[in-house]
């Protein structure tokens, strides 16, 4: 069963609503990218963060003792928006302690995940995959951290590995919520399948009674509006079909 504890989030604002959507769905859609969304970078799927999926930005911060300068994804030391080679160069120095740690230990998942949470949480989603697949070939009942490679493939614009690492991590646990948030967004906003979408969301709210109210008024808010989307495509089709 999927972790119930922990911080409301989703996909990042940069998904785009599904063409077509009715009015109702679009507002849902706005509504919860306003309310739910992480930062820029961060996992989508976070939606009920527990103890076994740690904020990738945790890893991401820089050693202040030592003095590094901290380039965010908002801004550079400069106040103006880094380039992707700004951010590459400070995924590198961020990760370089950790890569140091794992050279004794190249099979230390915890590090891996970590790397690859610094790389993600920096844009350097071709890194960040593959750090999380090396974690993954040690452990790869990891659902936690399956999650996040699924996010890392989504934001490098493979929409269909995330949707397969979304899958294979529910055949290792059919519950975990946040695979399953993630699996509807995708599916409602990327493959334009409602009915997929919906499956996916009512597996989670049945998979996950103990979900806080907060957290449970924000699925069925997505459930309502797919289905007021389902119900105005078979309205529609039914007018046509008349005329």
């Amino acid at each position: 069963m999927g972790n119930v504890d922990g911080e409301t989030a989703c996909m990042t604002n940069e998904a785009s609503a599904a063409p077509n959507a009715s009015t109702a769905l679009e507002s849902n859609y706005v509504y919860a990218m306003a309310v739910l969304a992480l930062m820029i970078g961060l996992p989508m799927g976070y939606l009920l963060r527990g103890s076994n999926s740690p904020a990738p930005a945790s890893a991401a911060q820089p050693d202040a003792r030592a003095g590094q300068p901290s380039v965010r994804a908002g801004q550079n030391a400069g106040g103006q928006t880094p380039s992707l080679a700004d951010l590459k160069q400070a995924a590198d120095r961020q990760a370089q302690p950790l890569l140091e740690k794992m050279k004794s230990d190249p099979n230390n998942t915890a590090l891996l995940d970590q790397i690859g949470s610094v790389y993600h949480y920096l844009h350097q989603f071709t890194e960040a995959a593959a750090y999380y697949n090396r974690a993954l070939q040690v452990d790869p009942r990891n659902v936690a951290i399956r999650n996040k490679l699924a996010l890392s493939f989504y934001r490098n614009g493979d929409v269909d590995g995330a949707i397969a690492q979304l899958n294979q991590a529910l055949t290792y646990d059919p519950g975990d919520a946040n695979a399953l948030f993630n699996l509807g967004m995708i599916k409602l906003h990327d493959k334009q399948d409602g009915k997929g979408a919906l499956a996916a969301w009512q597996q989670l709210l049945k998979s996950n009674p103990q979900l806080s109210a907060d957290r449970k008024a924000a699925v069925l808010k997505q459930v309502a509006g797919v289905q007021a989307m389902l119900r105005d495509q078979t309205t529609s089709h039914g007018a046509r079909s008349i005329e």
